[in-house]
This record gives structure tokens, C-alpha cells and sequence, in this order.
């Protein structure tokens, strides 16, 4: 058998050209991504603060003292309670009610699917400042909407951003509906890539609908539940606008963030190297937690 000759030429040429195309785009994500990625992990290791920014003579080495001071920061550590419980409550909620959402408009039983769609994932495009000042008017105390339903069903008003205890809860209940319609998306694009094949097949056994979705739809859409997960984890992890927006961090603390306190500690108080090392605390926490999400995907398909 002959084979045909490789024009080697022809494919360093092409090489060539690819890289020559590529290389503003690669240029840029190397200048404004990779040198402040790299100069923040070495600010967090100095005191960098406002008067460096007129000489940076001023600033000194400090080494590990940033972070080592994180763990006797009391503030730090409420901040960071704050994220854990708001991304292990409303991560897993708002992916169920995506998931649910997907489901039903998947489904053969539902008319004007387009139209459920769009409305959906409206709340996904709205700016989110609006959607924060929106919502604040629907927690108010007295005129709002949330107050008067529970009116109605003879429940005492709530003050939902001023209660330490409904704050954050509240702040949960608006990022729920804020954000699901852009998983649903996703889940419904995972849904249709699922073969009718099994469904049919799993009709002629005599599976009930539950053990379809259990044996069938979850198996099937765990790759597409795994990307979720992560992207819906990195995302809750940076909550900043909402509480900064709504509560400004209270009442008492009790809904801000990990974001929200590196960006008081960087942009209000100047403490530059301090606020890096909070960031990269952070990336550390998302990253592990990525890693334990696929540990746990192929822990299940084994």
C-alpha cells in the first residue's frame, strides 16, 4: 500500500499561521490575567498598602505573616462561615430546582415551552445590581410584597434583612431564582442528548417513572451535573454583590462574605497584601473543592 507523501511544509505554515492568529489573544490573557495573578500571590506576601502606591520603597516582606494572621482574624472566619453556608444551601437547591425546572419543560405534557423558557432565563441576563434593588423592595419590612402574602395567611411581618436570622436566608431565596434559569438550560440541553432508546426500552420492562429518572436521566446527565455543580460552587463561592448591595454585609455580620470582606480589607481600609492573601485562600477553597467534586463523580462510576 502506497501512502500518500505529507506536504510537511504545508502543515509548519499552517502552524505558523495559527500561532500568528492566536497570539493577541494569548498576549492578552497573559497581560491582564497571568502577570495580576502573579503579582497579587506576591503582594499577599508583603504589607502593601495605600502609601505603597507613592513609594513603593514603603513596601516590605513579610512573608507568611498575611495568612497566618487570617487565622486569628475573627471577622475572617465569620466571613467565611457566611460562604460555606450560603454555597452548601443554595449550591444543591438551586440545582434541584433546575434540574425540576429542565424536567417539566422537557416534557411532552408542557405547552409553550419557549415561552417558560425565556422567562426563566430572563432573571440570568438582568443586571444584578437591578435584580438586588428589586428584591429589597420585595423584603421590605412594611410595604413589601413578601410581607403582605405572609399577611394573608396571619403570619407576623419579618424583617428579612434585618433579622440576623432571615438575612442570609434571604439573600439564599433571591440567588435561587436569579441564577437557576441558566442551569436549566443546560440541563435541558443534557436531557435531549439522552437517547429515547432507554426510555422505550425501560417502558416494555414496566419502569415506573421514579425508576426511569433514577436508572436512566441521573446516570446520563452526570457528566452535564458534575459541570453544573462546579460552575454553580465557583460562582456562590464569590458572592460579593448580593449582600453588598442588600445588607452591606449585616445585620451583625452575619451575611458577609469571603468576597465581600477582601474587597473591604483592599478598597476601604488599603490593606492590599492582606486582601490577596484572602484571594488566594479563596482559590485554594474553590480548588479543593473542585477536586473533591470529581473525586466524588468517579468514586461514583466505579
Amino acid at each position: 500500500m502506497i501512502r500518500p507523501a505529507i506536504n510537511k511544509n504545508k502543515f509548519s505554515t499552517s502552524s505558523r499561521a495559527a500561532y500568528v492568529f492566536l497570539a493577541p489573544a494569548l498576549s492578552s490573557i497573559f497581560v491582564f490575567f497571568f502577570i495580576p495573578v502573579i503579582a497579587a500571590f506576591i503582594i499577599s506576601f508583603t504589607d502593601f498598602d495605600i502609601y505603597a502606591l507613592g513609594d513603593i520603597s514603603t513596601v516590605r516582606w513579610v512573608g507568611f505573616s498575611n495568612y497566618l494572621k487570617l487565622f486569628d482574624d475573627p471577622l475572617f472566619w465569620q466571613a467565611l462561615k457566611n460562604t460555606f453556608y450560603f454555597v452548601i444551601v443554595t449550591g444543591p437547591v438551586s440545582i434541584a430546582v433546575s434540574l425540576t425546572a429542565a424536567l417539566l419543560l422537557n416534557s411532552k405534557l408542557v405547552k409553550y415551552k419557549a415561552i417558560f423558557r425565556l422567562s426563566y432565563f430572563i432573571p440570568v441576563v438582568t443586571t444584578l445590581v437591578a435584580v438586588a434593588i428589586v428584591w429589597r423592595f420585595i423584603y421590605h419590612p412594611k410595604f413589601g410584597i413578601m410581607n403582605y402574602l405572609l399577611s394573608m395567611i396571619a403570619i407576623n411581618p419579618i424583617d428579612w434583612l434585618g433579622d440576623p436570622l432571615w438575612a442570609m436566608p434571604a439573600i439564599m431565596l433571591m440567588s435561587v431564582w436569579k441564577n437557576f434559569g441558566y442551569n436549566m438550560i443546560i440541563f435541558i440541553a443534557g436531557l435531549q442528548n439522552i437517547p429515547e432508546d432507554l426510555y422505550e426500552a425501560a417502558d416494555i420492562e414496566g419502569a415506573s417513572a421514579w425508576q426511569k429518572f433514577r436508572h436512566i436521566t441521573l446516570p446520563m446527565l452526570a457528566p452535564t451535573t458534575l459541570f453544573i455543580s462546579i460552575i454553580t460552587m465557583i460562582g456562590y463561592f464569590q458572592l460579593f454583590a448580593e449582600p453588598y448591595i442588600m445588607t452591606q454585609g449585616g445585620p451583625l455580620n452575619k451575611t458577609l462574605s469571603i468576597v465581600q470582606y477582601m474587597y473591604q480589607e483592599g478598597f476601604r481600609w488599603w490593606n492590599m497584601g492582606y486582601s490577596a492573601s484572602i484571594a488566594f485562600i479563596l482559590f485554594f477553597i474553590i480548588f479543593l473543592g473542585t477536586l473533591i467534586q470529581f473525586k466524588l463523580q468517579k468514586s461514583e462510576k466505579t
